[in-house]
């Protein structure tokens, strides 16, 4: 219940329960960050709205819930995994709230049942995509066009978007599909201790996989946390499920004598993998930069529209294209060219659901935390090296002592969010000395959710 700050937590029994209560009670515990108090609900099992019992009769269709949708769901993924439970016949689907599905199976068989007992609870990926699985109501599912949102397997011959079946598209991926999608490997995109991205898995989903169902019958604990704390709020439910309808996203307002690639790089690589970015030629100030997924476009979109870089109001939208294609590059005024691609590269900061999870996602602020530093950092040295590049020095500096002796990290702080959004893509990823190796210190930035570096 995001807007109470509250949540309901169901165990299998009462001793469950009454054992968070205790605890609870004899010590204090967290919350991203928050102090939480536990106590009993009058609740005695946590429902559905408008769905008072789980116990609907057995249906050949399943409603599927995606908890903790960080890789896109599409039909080739569902199928991929219900099938094994039997022959799936039609999947539907939709992302009003959150990501949901219904999955049909033929009539006057078990696979439904089968799926719902094999399947619930489990994740499609590690630590991530947890499904949940009730019966639905209707008996048949209405499919008009085969594509990654609904698929007639019965009827091969129904046309996709581009007005073409396909009847392979199916067959994709294996049936237990391991730690991320295929195409994220080496990368889902991610970074360390006070950064950005989908914030961690629930515990009860952490490393299952496929396994028998999690149900809870009674015994619910009420949550509550608030005060003061070191990580945001939980987020809304759904609030990490696409809506976008490219992984590319505009990027107008950009100030053609300060911006270029790299800088453009910096900023957006907060909110997930930056794969290309290419300006526009035609329209000066603007830019096209490819995201790894619509995730990171709906978050990019949601953290940086409307905020000011070098005095210049950005907009940030969805693009129409699907993907950067290099073409022609030319030159941009710091003599670098206009297009880049990033895939593959180091700095990228969601590259597996585990460095992902590190992440914290946090609109722009005068405050920037700072990882991976020369050990020997110091006020002088981060005022020279905003000097160097032409940015305003930090306002205050907060060193971090004792966290670790081969690298250091701290918060920096401007008087305003637009000199933080500046000093963060003109430093972010700055080449540090090494004084004791041949590879310098790649020093790593992001907003910070301290509000003064004291």
């Amino acid at each position: 219940m995001p807007k109470k700050r509250q949540a309901l937590v169901e165990y299998e029994d009462l001793n469950g329960s009454c054992t968070a209560v205790t605890y609870a009670n004899d010590n204090q515990i967290y919350i991203s960050g928050h102090p939480a108090f536990v106590n009993y609900s009058t609740s005695q099992k946590i429902s559905r709205p408008g769905d008072p019992d789980d116990s609907r009769s057995v249906n050949n269709v399943l409603l599927l819930t995606i908890m903790n949708p960080i890789y896109p769901v599409t039909t080739d993924v569902l199928y991929t995994v219900c099938n094994n439970c039997g022959p799936v016949q039609r999947i539907v689907i939709f992302r009003k709230n959150g990501v949901q599905a219904m999955v049909e199976y033929p009539l006057l068989q078990i696979s439904a049942q089968r799926a719902k007992a094999s399947l619930n609870g489990a994740d499609i990926y590690s630590g991530c995509c947890t499904l949940k699985i009730e019966y639905a109501k209707p008996t048949r599912l209405n499919v008009f066009k085969n594509d990654q949102d609904t698929w007639d397997y019965t009827n091969p011959n129904l046309s996709g978007q581009d007005g073409s079946a396909n009847p392979n598209k199916r067959v994709r991926a294996p049936a237990l599909l391991g730690d991320h999608p295929p195409e994220y490997a080496g990368g889902y995109h991610g970074y360390d201790e006070s950064g950005y991205g989908p914030p961690p898995p629930p515990h009860y989903s952490e490393g299952r996989r496929m396994g028998p169902p999690m149900r809870g019958r009674g015994g619910a604990a009420h949550s509550y946390g608030g005060g003061p704390g070191y990580g945001p709020p939980p987020p809304p439910p759904g609030e990490y499920s696409a809506h976008a309808d490219s992984p590319v996203v505009m990027v107008y307002g950009l100030e053609p004598a300060k911006m270029n690639a790299d800088k453009v790089f910096n900023v957006f690589c907060l909110y997930g993998n930056v794969e290309r970015v290419k300006f526009m030629k035609s329209k000066p100030g603007a830019a096209m930069v490819e995201m790894g997924d619509c995730y990171a476009v709906d978050r990019s979109i949601t953290h940086l529209n409307n905020n000011f870089l070098f005095g210049q109001k950005l907009n940030v939208c969805v693009s129409k294209q699907q993907a950067i294609m290099p073409g022609q590059s030319y030159e941009l005024e710091d003599g670098s060219t206009s297009f880049k691609d990033f895939h593959g590269s180091r700095n990228n900061r969601f590259t597996s659901p585990e460095q992902a999870a590190k992440n914290r996602i946090q609109h722009p602020s005068s405050v920037l935390h700072f990882f991976n530093a020369q050990p020997d950092s110091s006020v002088e040295i981060f005022t020279q090296i905003c000097e160097e590049v032409g940015v305003k020095a930090p306002a205050n500096i907060k060193l971090f002592t004792g966290k670790s002796e081969r690298s250091s990290s701290g918060l920096l702080e401007w008087e305003s969010i637009n000199d933080a959004m500046e000093a963060l893509s003109m430093i972010n990823h700055y080449q540090m000395k090494n004084a004791t190796g041949p590879y310098p210190y790649t020093l790593k930035l992001c907003f910070s959710t301290a509000q003064h570096a004291t």
